[in-house]
């Protein structure tokens, strides 16, 4: 039976781990060990960085159209029960960004809510 080398694989995956692990301080991009141990912890950094980014992102747009509510003498709550009160579909993203930049297309949306309720 022939023998096999498997030499190539393992230098291959090796390989990949330090190549994910370039940048890291010290050992973490040099020694295969510490780097794959490292590697494993960013990445489940990275996939909880990913859900949270979604949560801040959230959080932001609500107090962007919270304030730009309160500039309008109403709260987020009974614009965005308004909203939907009135048949508006927009997203809070959508929202906030008109609230940031036209304030005067904001206010009428206040208003529709306001007359909807």
């Amino acid at each position: 039976m022939a023998h096999i080398k498997r030499g190539m694989m393992t230098h291959k995956r090796r390989k990949k781990v330090l190549r994910l692990a370039k940048g890291y301080f010290g050992s973490k991009s040099k020694l295969f060990k510490t780097a794959k141990q490292a590697v494993m912890k960013s990445g489940r950094y990275a996939f909880a960085g990913r859900k949270m980014k979604k949560r801040d992102f959230r959080k932001l747009w609500i107090t962007r159209i919270s304030a730009g509510c309160r500039m309008n003498g109403t709260n987020y709550s009974t614009f965005m029960n308004g909203l939907k009160k009135a048949g508006i579909t927009l997203n809070r993203k959508m929202l906030s960004e008109i609230a940031i930049n036209d304030a005067a297309a904001f206010t009428a949306l206040v208003e529709q809510a306001k007359a909807a309720l």
